[in-house]
């Protein structure tokens, strides 16, 4: 068994050798067309993360991937991914740290100027998912109005401690543009509603007492417990710029731990929740 371990582990290096040489690897590429894996490192159950990784910021993949292999959550929800950037930052979880996951994107635009790629092929910009275990039902769904640049969700069904939940992943307007983060929180907060038991993470652009959310607070509720729309408590940052503006909002499920991880790779934390056995 060690020895098949090891075998593993040699086979993964020599592959991401082949990586540096001759490039990235894409969604469905020959490289990485593997069958399934067995990973070397258990996730920990119940754990899951939301993270904008900061489209374009030129930062490393390889310290994105090292920096989520820290926590290693069942289910991580990236906003500002590019396609690219998260298939490197997958494969490099699975043959430098052992951690094998599945991904589904949720690209609502097509970028050179962010992510790259030939001309006429411009890499996909959105959301994206990890999950340790199988997701289904992936819908994408780009909001009517996105503000000054295109927005959306996605939603999977996967599976999280064993039981089977909806997973929303998110990012809303910019900043200045509550107008248009009211009417995307209402399109949200609708999908939201038909699902007894979700988890809705993602980059909500505004602070929790900001009233364009209110329509995701009378559905669920933050893994923070000083985060309310009304301040119960020294509410923990997300960002560079001191606001909270990350969140992992439950549905039919409880919090057991909320943490925020500041990162050097990007102007957001990485926020991680631990949730009770559901």
């Amino acid at each position: 068994m060690v020895l098949g371990r090891s075998t593993r582990l040699l086979a993964g290096a020599m592959t991401l050798a082949c990586l540096v040489l001759i490039g990235p690897s894409a969604p469905g590429s020959a490289l990485f067309a593997r069958p399934p894996v067995e990973p070397v490192k258990a996730v920990v159950p119940n754990r899951v993360m939301t993270w904008n990784i900061c489209n374009p910021c030129e930062e490393s993949d390889v310290d994105r991937a090292a920096q989520i292999a820290s926590y290693a959550p069942q289910v991580i929800g990236m906003q500002e991914a590019c396609v690219g950037d998260v298939a490197r930052i997958r494969d490099y979880l699975e043959y430098l740290h052992g951690l094998v996951y599945h991904v589904e994107y949720g690209s609502v635009l097509t970028s050179w100027g962010r992510c790259g790629g030939a001309p006429w092929s411009p890499g996909g910009f959105g959301q994206a998912i990890l999950s340790a275990a199988p997701m289904t039902d992936r819908v994408n769904v780009e909001y009517p109005d996105g503000g000054s640049e295109d927005r959306g969700y996605m939603a999977v069904t996967t599976t999280v401690g064993g039981r089977s939940v909806r997973v929303f992943n998110t990012h809303l307007a910019q900043r200045q543009q509550e107008t248009f983060r009211a009417g995307q929180t209402k399109v949200l907060a609708a999908a939201v509603a038909r699902h007894d038991r979700a988890i809705v993470i993602g980059d909500f652009n505004a602070v929790p007492e900001a009233p364009e959310l209110a329509p995701m607070w009378d559905l669920a509720t933050d893994t923070d417990p000083r985060c309310r729309p009304t301040p119960v408590g020294a509410c923990e940052p997300t960002t560079d710029w001191l606001s909270k503006f990350d969140y992992v909002f439950l549905r039919g499920i409880e919090p057991l731990a909320h943490r925020v991880h500041p990162s050097e790779y990007s102007d957001h934390s990485l926020v991680e929740a631990d949730l009770k056995p559901f």
